[in-house]
């Protein structure tokens, strides 16, 4: 084929994007010659940039579908109905299969086809189309009524790079006027990410700003919605990898990366939900948590000497505020040596958290990558012995200041390192150490901000350059830990917290947002974050509350208590040279709103525990913001503050000075305001008053809301019973009640209990139906009712063909019952 050579302008594009050229150009292959004086390394070749040509051949293997010009291949893999992932190689040779993102890339489909039209290809299945055009190797996806989700505005392409070799790989789709885009991880600016240009390279920001960009995870997964219908885009590349949302080019989106495969997943929907359980399907979800890591955690940089951290937990027990979790940041090491104790501060650390535990507190210590350069210090010569430290392209070790001063770090793609690094907390789990805090593991390194693009990793035998691995450094050392950690622990479950990661790091931990400000704008980007992460299938995530830098007042604090309450990870953290604020540190009345709301968390713990088994088991996301539960509303794009914690419950946090009250978006639908159970119909905004007591939080009608009685920690007393807040709806609405012992794999065969409830009125009557699965079977006996909203007076209710002659109808029209918790259906009348 014959080649076009550019002018250096036409090929110039502030995002490397290929130049504007007539469809007829497209068909040909393209070649754009960059003179010596664009290229950044002096003297080397021109870059060269070239387009996929006309597709004139095909073979199949299994699900595995080969397209080719006669020199690039493009491999197409059908996964399951609903999952096709796309593969491109420049001049025919794959690279390996390997990926930390994907664990192992099973096909779930066996009824799929070729085509061979005469203008395209086209691979079915019994959800999705993928075509290939023989004109001009455009590659397109429909659903099976032929309606086109997603199709390329040029073919894919590469560019030659000619510093480090490999390629430039780029992908471009088409972007539609009203199309819209979600995802990326924890993102710090608009939901909707149309418009804008965003970039994954793992970077420890310090009191990051709005729209800055990078920050601390890469997530290279995007959910679009496009006339009500969505699809997603994984692209799975450790490079430092771009995305363009039609920044550049309205018609245009864009990924793109610094090197490694042009590799992307096709995941279909229709609906966000669909798409990002089939995200799950491929990286994993998160293991169940210990049921303590749901409860409130308090943290500090830090909390020092030992009288210091019994000062505060005495402090939660004296002012009767829930807590589980206490956190013991670099302070507590000698010399910040990682696996160290500093005996002038903490002098006999088993005693301590023995003793902290006999009070409820789980200890959880802080551990960071960087290991001091100390020849007396065990752990470096073990390290430095083994060659498990990085090094550097002319074998010499990677070193860079950190807490310690001169350090040296575990290379944790290579998996003998992984093996070595959890058995380096042995000491901490015979302490009592129940979990793990991961930090700066970008990895961060003082001055020089990361690692050089030379230093060398193993990357479990497929070698390559910190260019390949420093997006996944972080997932791998959390990884590291998880693993050691579920190992020496037996079968209690591990809890971990790390500050970077990679897709798939939900397998191993739960993230927060980084070092985040006391201020109103980031408990504004704290709520859009954790939606984002939430989306981006990382469930268990949360923010620092309060702010980890600067001083909120009273009023802030207690606004993101409210907002933390309904967070999957709710921490209160702050730096050292900050005022203290423990959730009583401002005084009253905010010292009494704040146990309200952390009372609240220990009361929903039940249902917040369930919307987690239903996210490990069947891979939904845990918050949803608005546009996930009504996705054909175009006004829902632009719906950033309210979201719900699973489908339930619906909440609006308070994120103005001074704000009275406030317009909340219902979704469609019957809902029920959760202070005082009044009747609202949704599909609409309305105004609800926000006194600093209280926010606007709504249970969606047909809900059966499990409660535990208020404990100080989880495990405090033994439950007696539990209450079930059933709320009426004239439509079947499912529950889910989820139960294990809390803190063991036991769940994996199967000992856990799962209940359904389905809720169901009409006329005068009101139907309760359960059904159990599992081989759990909890201590208490009895179920304790209150129903609300009944369009009805009741006067008989009957249990599995018995009636219950026990029962109050409150003045608030709320019934009130007692009931043996294997009941399977009760009707009232």
């Amino acid at each position: 084929m014959e080649d076009n050579i550019l002018s250096t302008t036409e090929q110039l594009s502030p995002n490397n994007q290929p130049p504007e050229l007539p469809t007829s150009k497209l068909i040909e292959q393209e070649e754009e010659i960059f003179h010596h004086v664009n290229n950044p390394v002096a003297g080397l070749k021109p870059i060269v940039k070239k387009y996929l040509g006309a597709p004139n051949h095909v073979e199949q293997h299994g699900n595995r579908f080969y397209f080719t010009d006669g020199e690039a291949k493009v491999e197409v893999i059908v996964v399951t109905d609903e999952i096709i992932r796309i593969r491109m190689a420049p001049h025919g040779v794959f690279l390996e299969e390997f990926s930390y993102a994907v664990p192992k890339l099973e096909a779930k489909v066996s009824v799929f086809h070729l085509y061979d039209d005469p203008e395209e290809y086209r691979i079915t299945t019994n959800t999705v189309n993928c075509h290939i055009s023989k004109k001009d190797f455009f590659i397109s996806f429909s659903d099976r009524q032929n309606h086109v989700t997603s199709s390329d505005a040029v073919p894919m392409h590469w560019e030659e790079n000619v510093q480090f070799g490999g390629y430039y790989v780029y992908g471009t789709k088409v972007c539609h006027t009203e199309e819209a885009f979600y995802g990326l991880g924890d993102k710090p600016t608009d939901l909707n990410l149309r418009g804008k240009r965003l970039v994954n390279w793992n970077t420890d920001a310090y009191s990051f700003g709005w729209n800055q960009d990078p920050i601390y995870r890469s997530i290279p997964f995007y959910i679009s919605l496009n006339e009500g219908i969505a699809h997603g885009i994984f692209f799975d590349n450790t490079f430092k990898s771009h995305f363009d949302f039609g920044a550049e080019d309205r018609d245009k989106t864009s990924f793109w990366a610094d090197g490694g495969e042009l590799q992307y997943y096709y995941i279909h929907g229709p609906h966000m939900m669909d798409v990002v359980k089939r995200y799950h399907v491929l990286t994993g979800t998160h293991p169940m948590p210990p049921l303590w890591a749901l409860g409130y955690h308090q943290c500090r940089w830090s909390y020092y000497p030992e009288s210091k951290v019994r000062k505060v937990t005495t402090g939660f027990r004296e002012n009767k505020i829930p807590c589980d979790g206490i956190y013991l940041d670099i302070d507590y090491m000698d010399g910040y040596r990682c696996f160290t104790w500093n005996r002038k501060y903490f002098p006999e650390p088993k005693k301590m958290i023995k003793e902290l535990a006999a009070q409820g507190f789980k200890t959880v210590v802080i551990i960071d990558p960087g290991i001091r350069v100390d020849d007396n210090y065990a752990i470096f010569r073990e390290g430095k012995k083994n060659r498990y430290f990085c090094r550097r392209s002319d074998d010499y070790f990677m070193e860079g200041h950190v807490w310690p001063g001169r350090c040296q770090f575990p290379d944790f793609t290579n998996p003998e390192v992984r093996t070595w690094w959890g058995t380096l907390f042995d000491e901490l789990v015979q302490m009592g150490v129940a979990g793990v805090w991961n930090d700066m593991n970008e990895p961060a390194v003082f001055g020089a901000g990361t690692f050089p693009d030379d230093v060398r990793h193993q990357y479990d035998g497929f070698r390559g350059s910190h260019r390949k691995a420093h997006n996944v450094y972080g997932m791998q050392m959390v990884r590291a830990t998880y693993e050691g950690l579920r190992k020496l622990m037996k079968n209690k479950r591990p809890f971990t917290i790390t500050r970077a990661g990679y897709s798939g790091v939900q397998r191993y931990s739960s993230v927060w947002t980084g070092d985040n400000v006391a201020s109103w704008e980031h408990l504004r980007l704290g709520n859009l974050q954790c939606q984002r992460l939430s989306m981006s299938g990382i469930p268990f995530c949360g923010t620092d509350i309060g702010g980890f830098s600067g001083e909120p007042d009273g009023e802030l604090f207690t606004r993101w208590i409210q907002m933390g309450t309904f967070s999957p990870f709710m921490r209160a953290h702050s730096a050292g040279d900050t005022k203290e604020r423990e959730p009583w540190s401002f005084g009253e009345p905010f010292t009494a709103i704040n146990r309200k709301f952390i009372e609240l968390r220990y009361k929903l713990l039940p249902y917040l525990y369930s919307t987690f088994w239903e996210h490990h088991r069947y891979g939904f996301p845990i918050l949803r913001p608005v546009v996930m539960q009504e996705q054909d509303e175009i006004n829902n794009q632009a719906r950033q503050d309210e979201f719900t914690y699973g489908d339930k419950i619906l909440v609006c946090p308070v994120m103005e000075p001074g704000q009275q009250s406030r317009r909340v978006y219902l979704p469609k639908g019957n809902w029920f305001y959760y202070w005082d159970n009044t009747l609202v119909e949704g599909g609409c905004e309305i105004d609800v008053a926000t006194p600093l007591e209280t926010i606007p939080v709504f249970v969606k009608a047909g809900s059966v809301l499990p409660e535990y009685p208020v404990m100080q920690y989880v495990g405090e007393k033994e439950i007696e019973e539990v209450r079930l807040n059933v709320y009426y709806s004239d439509t079947p609405v499912n529950s889910f009640f989820f139960e294990d012992y809390g803190e063991t794999f036991a769940y994996e065969q199967d000992i856990y209990s799962e209940k359904k409830f389905v809720v169901s009125g009409k006329e005068n009557l009101l139907t309760l139906q359960q059904t159990m699965e599992g081989l759990y079977t909890p201590r208490y006996e009895n179920y304790c009712f209150h129903v609300a909203g009944l369009p009805f007076k009741p006067t008989k209710i009957i249990a599995d063909g018995k009636p219950v002659t026990d029962f109050i109808y409150t003045e608030g029209n709320v019934l009130e019952f007692k009931l043996t918790k294997n009941f399977k259906q009760i009707e009232i009348a």
